[in-house]
């Protein structure tokens, strides 16, 4: 029996041994090993920690940030109009521009200026025409009148030549309760007096001395009514920084304020009254953060939308849409 099992093994071992010889090994015989699946990187790993963690708390936001109203390009194009012709800006626009200071400086940016009428005061003394427009073209678009005194001012510095581009948001509450009398500064102000005036407000003596350079395009009614439309430097037309070169001159500029004279020589705003003069660039960066300050006193920005696309030359302006029968028919 042992001799006979023997035999039998013998031969299938020889059987499979001739079936090995005669077999032609194939590819699909050796499969490919399945890949490691490749490791997450910590970098990634917290990544997707961080970003779950902002979506519980709000904080991702991007996505959901609402777009500029279409109505605020329709506006654009209106102010366009009004505010540039012949290839320089015009008084409109030096009005918009002195308009957000005045609605903004004696209390908030709230719109009661022209609301509470705050326009037939003395100190606003001709303001009156620009406030009568933007109450019509707020009431007749639908739009907030704080919005749209913030909106027309970004708008009038982007429309001078060479103004730079302000950001302007929008969302602003309207208020029909009148600001403080006599917080606005007068024509002869002393320096110190107001560097203690715009601190009060938050602003920097860097920060007022760039905002006064928006006297570029303005021109005086008040200071001197015998002179009445004589401009802050000889090129108001146009957002230049000759306005800081002039005044510091003395004699330069058709007219000059002697609050701006007195801060031309401030120990605290002489030096950058100074740098500004001798660099445009320079001036309109700090304009704009003072500017983009100035628009946000007292505002909550908190669900504030940016409509900076909205002006001249932005992102939200792909089409052009007609406006000027809105204004023809307000008289500007």
């Amino acid at each position: 029996m042992y001799i006979r099992n023997m035999l039998l093994s013998g031969l299938a071992a020889a059987s499979t041994a001739q079936a090995y010889a005669n077999y032609t090994i194939r590819e699909e015989d050796f499969p490919a090993p399945t890949p490691a699946p490749a490791p997450t990187t910590p970098k990634r790993t917290l990544s997707r920690i961080f970003g779950l963690v902002g979506d519980l708390l709000g904080i991702n936001k991007d996505n959901d940030t609402p777009a500029c109203p279409a109505i605020w390009t329709e506006i654009s194009t209106t102010l366009t109009e009004q505010f540039l012709a012949d290839g320089q800006c015009t008084d409109a626009a030096r009005a918009a521009i002195r308009a957000s200071f005045h609605d903004c400086f004696n209390g908030a940016c709230d719109g009661s200026l022209i609301l509470a009428n705050e326009c037939s005061n003395a100190e606003n003394k001709g303001l009156e025409r620009l406030c009568g427009n933007l109450a019509n073209l707020a009431t007749q678009t639908k739009v907030g009148v704080a919005d749209l005194i913030q909106f027309a001012a970004a708008h009038a510095i982007k429309t001078c030549p060479g103004g730079p581009t302000v950001p302007v948001k929008i969302g602003r509450k309207d208020s029909s309760t009148a600001g403080a009398v006599g917080v606005l500064p007068g024509p002869n102000e002393r320096g110190g007096d107001l560097v203690r005036l715009f601190a009060s407000k938050g602003f920097t003596p860097t920060d007022l001395a760039a905002l006064i350079g928006a006297h570029t395009t303005a021109k005086q009614r008040q200071a001197d009514p015998s002179r009445a439309g004589a401009s802050f430097d000889s090129t108001p037309g146009v957002w230049d920084n000759k306005f800081y070169s002039e005044t510091k001159s003395g004699n330069k500029a058709p007219f000059t304020l002697q609050s701006d004279r007195n801060l031309a020589q401030n120990p605290l705003t002489a030096i950058p009254f100074s740098a500004f003069a001798l660099s445009k660039a320079r001036w309109d960066e700090a304009f704009v953060g003072a500017m983009v300050k100035m628009g946000l006193l007292g505002v909550r920005e908190q669900g504030l939308v940016d409509c900076t696309g909205a002006l001249p030359g932005g992102a939200g302006r792909k089409r052009e849409v007609r406006g000027g029968d809105v204004f023809d028919r307000l008289g500007w």
